[in-house]
């Protein structure tokens, strides 16, 4: 497999993430730091990796300071000043694992992970046994709690008089945002809330479908919003009063907003990536800022290169759907700070007026089945067929395929960094339309690599 997706290194515990694999990624980023923070999610395979990825630490002479069972924005938050490493996949099934790499609260960029990668191929002996370093327990999430309550009171405000419920997801949600919004003052219900690595309340990633029993719940009581974490609480995906899922563009374009018409700087960016909605740039110019996007999986080198382009320009809000990163709290990708900021706003203007300037067209997002061996074959041929199917359209390829439309319609299709798909997404009056020609552009071209395979 390649061994960086979009998201760190992620895969089957049997046959991938492997005990084998992480003591050679626990030694190849122990070059680096004389101090490695390690913390899991709550998934079966987690502690042996963790194991053998600290192992790998120690033994090519760094010192490992391990805090157990933790959001991954925690983890983050306790790399600052240090590297850190999550034992996680996120929100893939319990059958996987991963790691995902940090240095001061922020995750490796390509190059990073290219070192580890080469480091990981070479496999270096350990270095001699007087140098190899030793371990130590520690707990930051009271202290992170602690922080992401105050950055939420000093932005937005407390939570009061807002009922909320929470589903975690049996994942490391329930340690920290229920607790969170509790203490903000909500009226919180909590489900899935205990970490099971089996996730047997729903599956770890949240979508319309999976968390069909919180809709339901929300809708059946008088609750202001849902709210639901994937695994590992980097992701969050609303609900409303009614049950329904409020479109992850409109919650990004909602945060964006706020702190574009928080902020004093002169020329306030909000970061996102090529599959975003435009609702997104429509809302943020209203506020007084602009947009800027980056590929999939790459926020925080996002973030460094808009404001190293411009002597004015500050990140103010850095997000993909369901992912966010609020840059003046940390560096870092976290759900639960996104939670405590939305129901903190929730609560001070209603979520109906929240959304009600929000300009939302039809959009679609889709999964073709593609083998991941057939995925470079198959952008390939859709970098030519694709433009010949809509010839009025304008082209770009950085992110994948986009083709842009003089009304202001979009489609872009790229391969999953994490799974065996390829991604459409549309925006559009007529979006069912352009999918369907979309989809058969690259079922087509999925055919034709097979046949050559």
């Amino acid at each position: 497999m390649d061994l960086f997706g979009t998201a760190g290194i992620r895969g089957n515990a049997e046959t991938d993430v492997t005990p084998s694999l992480a003591l050679k990624a626990g030694r190849a980023a122990g070059v680096d730091g004389s101090t490695v923070v390690v913390g899991r999610d709550g998934r079966t395979t987690g502690p042996a990796l963790t194991a053998a990825l600290e192992a790998g630490i120690e033994s090519a002479g760094a010192d490992v300071v391990r805090i157990g069972e933790v959001p991954t924005p925690t983890l983050a938050y306790a790399s600052r000043g240090r590297r850190g490493i999550m034992v996680t996949a996120s929100h893939n099934p319990p059958t996987d694992n991963g790691l995902k790499f940090f240095v001061d609260g922020v995750e490796y960029d390509q190059s990073a992970e290219a070192t580890i990668a080469e480091r990981i191929a070479a496999d270096p002996d350990p270095v001699g046994w007087e140098r190899w370093g030793g371990g130590r327990n520690d707990d930051p999430l009271p202290t992170y709690r602690d922080a992401v309550i105050e950055y939420t009171r000093e932005h937005v405000g407390r939570c009061s008089d807002v009922r909320v419920a929470v589903d975690c997801g049996n994942g490391m949600a329930s340690l920290a945002t229920p607790q969170v919004l509790n203490r903000l003052g909500a009226d919180v219900v909590a489900l899935n809330a205990n970490v099971d690595g089996h996730f047997p309340g729903r599956a770890s990633k949240p979508t319309t479908e999976s968390i069909s029993d919180l809709r339901a719940f929300v809708a059946d009581g008088a609750f202001d919003l849902g709210i639901a974490h994937d695994g590992d609480a980097d992701r969050i995906v609303v609900v409303d009063a009614d049950g329904d899922v409020v479109h992850e563009d409109t919650v990004l374009a909602i945060v964006a907003g706020f702190y574009t018409a928080e902020s004093d700087a002169d020329d306030p960016v909000t970061v996102t990536t090529p599959n975003a909605s435009g609702r997104i740039d429509a809302h943020v110019e209203t506020k007084g800022g602009r947009v800027e996007r980056i590929r999939l999986g790459a926020l925080h080198e996002g973030i460094a290169a808009a404001e190293h382009g411009g002597s004015d320009a500050a990140v103010v809000f850095a997000a993909e759907p369901w992912k966010h990163v609020h840059p003046e709290f940390g560096g870092w990708i976290d759900g639960v700070v996104s939670a405590a900021v939305f129901t903190a706003l929730v609560a001070r203007d209603g979520l109906d007026s929240l959304r009600e300037p929000i300009s939302e067209r039809p959009y679609r997002k889709m999964s073709v089945d593609c083998p991941e061996q057939s995925k470079t074959a198959v952008m390939d041929q859709l970098e030519r067929t694709l433009p010949d199917s809509f010839p009025d359209a304008s082209v770009t390829t950085e992110h994948g395929v986009r083709l842009s439309f003089d009304d202001g319609a979009w489609t872009l299709v790229r391969p999953s960094g994490t799974e065996p798909y390829v991604r459409v997404y549309a925006e559009s009056d007529a979006v069912d339309g352009l999918t369907e020609t979309v989809v058969a552009a690259i079922e087509a071209a999925v055919d034709d690599a097979r046949a050559t395979e």
